[in-house]
């Protein structure tokens, strides 16, 4: 009798890969952004989705707000053509990244999800700009 775990059995190696290949092309994590910031290797703007009021209480350093609902085809059209747009929320039980990368890829813009947002960033360890603590 197999396990849960092998009763339904593995996909190839070939699906695996390609699986992960297209998660990556729609996601980063709070730690590659950090050490592009870090390095000053980032080759990608980075938004805080949230309000005003909770971007001003904490963000990730070099973050720029942008609300997904400010993000029309002027405002985005302040950064030159191919820039990559990573967008963050509050972390995993908010939608606003979602809504962001809808907007922007609508747009016609290249953007990825930094996943955890806020919550993850913190998770890391990583310290925040801002005039208190993280929400």
């Amino acid at each position: 009798m197999p396990s849960r775990v092998t009763e339904i059995p593995a996909a190839s190696p070939e699906a695996v890969a390609a699986h992960y290949a297209r998660r990556l092309a729609f996601e980063t994590d709070c730690w590659d952004v950090h050490e592009a910031l870090r390095t000053g290797s980032a080759d990608f703007v980075l938004l805080d989705v949230r309000g005003p009021a909770l971007y001003t209480r904490a963000h990730v350093p070099g973050a720029i707000n942008l609300p997904h609902g400010k993000m029309t085809a002027g405002r985005m059209a302040e950064w030159p053509v191919g820039t990559l747009f990573v967008v963050y929320c509050a972390g995993p039980h908010c939608n606003g990244t979602d809504k962001a990368a809808l907007r922007l890829a609508r747009l016609g813009l290249p953007v990825k999800v930094m996943i955890g947002g806020i919550t993850g960033w913190a998770d890391e360890g990583f310290a925040f700009e801002g005039a208190g603590p993280a929400a």
